[in-house]
């Protein structure tokens, strides 16, 4: 039996966006790669439309893995390691340097090498007056902001 007539670009389409609004369902960042190769087999198809069901089929395949390979070997690993979703205890006693002075009742900024609960620069409290320019340590972390002392 002949399947070329049965499965049109169009139909492709249609999967590929309802596996892509299926990932605002499931948050897995897992299921828009196999959306993504559907979409992609549809324009595919739609350059050649003579293309058989087992081609198209493993093409989808082919483009789905790949996608999802190459977003989690490469790109996913590119990305500064940061310590969102860690405890605030591991960030205590990292060491920064203060980039705008900070007193006891304002606010300064202090900056660190590495990404410290996901960015490099933090607003920042203490209770004794510190000088820009001086390196400081996490003392604690207070909402939005984090608590520092001279290192």
């Amino acid at each position: 039996m002949d399947y070329t007539s049965l499965i049109e670009w169009w139909h492709w389409e249609i999967v590929g966006v309802g596996l892509v609004l299926l990932e605002l369902v499931i948050p897995a960042f897992f299921v828009i790669w196999f959306g993504l190769g559907a979409l992609l087999v549809g324009l595919l198809l739609l350059a050649m439309p003579e293309l058989s069901l087992p081609t198209q089929i493993a093409a989808w395949t082919v483009a789905s893995v790949a996608m999802a390979v190459l977003w989690f070997r490469v790109f996913k690993r590119s990305q500064h390691k940061t310590l969102i979703g860690t405890a605030a205890g591991e960030v205590i006693g990292e060491v920064g340097l203060l980039v705008s002075a900070v007193a006891p009742f304002e606010r300064g900024k202090v900056r660190f090498q590495r990404p410290v609960l996901g960015a490099e620069e933090w607003a920042c409290m203490a209770e004794s007056p510190i000088a820009a320019g001086e390196r400081v340590r996490v003392v604690s972390v207070e909402g939005s902001f984090v608590k520092v002392a001279k290192a």
